[in-house]
């Protein structure tokens, strides 16, 4: 049941995200935007460690975890701040819909996971028409615009690279150990990030800015990763980045409710091969679990 409260809490916060990313950086600029996001969440966790008197391991494994989880935290979400410049709130989630189709093939190699069926291997047919669907319509939006796919593309990928580190590390830490030790590895990364690109602090906030910032800092990033990880922790990772089946059609919707942004048939388009080549990969999966729950087991 905390699996499954902690799969839906992911679910809800990842949908409402791309919004309040695109406008904590509209006023103050993307770069000081993640920044202050991912300091203030720092100064939130480390609260919840001292209130939950959780202990950060230094071992070699728990080293390379909070590596791991860095790669995500700084590396995946700063190339999300960046493309969210260059492209609708709507469009981050369903290109970050790719996520299981680029985690599966790193988690057969490194982590032993179910290998590729031909049902997923037409996932990947399906779900690479879909993004081709996206830079298409992208083209035609505006000429940055295939940047920030781009990005959100790249975005995916580290954040596919990470899962997958996280769990070959196999250090079995608590989702909210895990998020404190990357935290305080991306945090410093940040602030000489935003000092070397950027460095000028910015006047008054927009009222948008400032309340996107205070939610993405104290409720997304304390308790949208720290449950992340969790799952992370007791779920294969390709049942984990499924998580993105969902989330594009809910921020889609968000980004048209709150924003005004314009849902074109092409993004629709793209978005429904992109969501159906997830149900094919997870179908192949299912399908394949059957196979081999059905064939005779070896007495203990």
């Amino acid at each position: 049941m905390r699996v499954l409260a902690a799969y839906l809490g992911v679910i809800l916060i990842w949908s409402t995200t791309p919004l309040a990313i695109k406008w904590s950086g509209e006023g103050p600029g993307y770069l000081f935007g993640v920044t202050a996001r991912m300091s203030l969440g720092l100064a939130i966790v480390l609260v919840m460690l001292l209130l939950t008197r959780t202990s950060l391991r230094r071992d070699t494994s728990a080293r390379q975890t909070y590596m791991a989880g860095a790669l995500q935290i700084y590396g995946s979400m700063l190339a999300t701040y960046w493309a969210s410049q260059h492209i609708p709130s709507g469009w981050i989630s369903v290109v970050f819909g790719l996520t299981p189709l680029l985690t599966a093939p790193m988690a057969a190699i490194w982590l032993g996971e179910p290998s590729l069926t031909p049902a997923r291997m037409m996932s990947y047919v399906l779900g690479v028409t879909g993004l081709a669907l996206m830079f298409q319509t992208a083209l035609t939006f505006s000429p940055s615009a295939v940047f920030g796919i781009a990005g959100v593309l790249l975005a995916a990928l580290l954040q596919a690279v990470s899962s997958v580190w996280v769990k070959r590390a196999a250090a079995q830490l608590s989702g909210l150990a895990l998020l404190a030790g990357s935290l305080l590895l991306a945090v410093p990364a940040y602030w000489l990030t935003w000092v070397l690109l950027d460095g000028h602090w910015p006047g008054p906030l927009p009222r948008a800015s400032l309340w996107s910032i205070a939610y993405l800092g104290g409720i997304a990033t304390p308790l949208g990763f720290t449950w992340y990880f969790f799952v992370l922790r007791h779920l294969p990772t390709g049942r984990v980045a499924l998580i993105t089946l969902i989330t594009p059609v809910i921020s889609l919707y968000v980004g048209h409710a709150l924003n005004r942004e314009v849902i074109h048939p092409s993004v629709l388009g793209g978005t429904a091969l992109i969501i159906t080549a997830l149900l094919l990969y997870e179908a192949g999966g299912l399908r394949r679990g059957r196979l081999s729950s059905s064939r005779p087991q070896p007495e203990p």
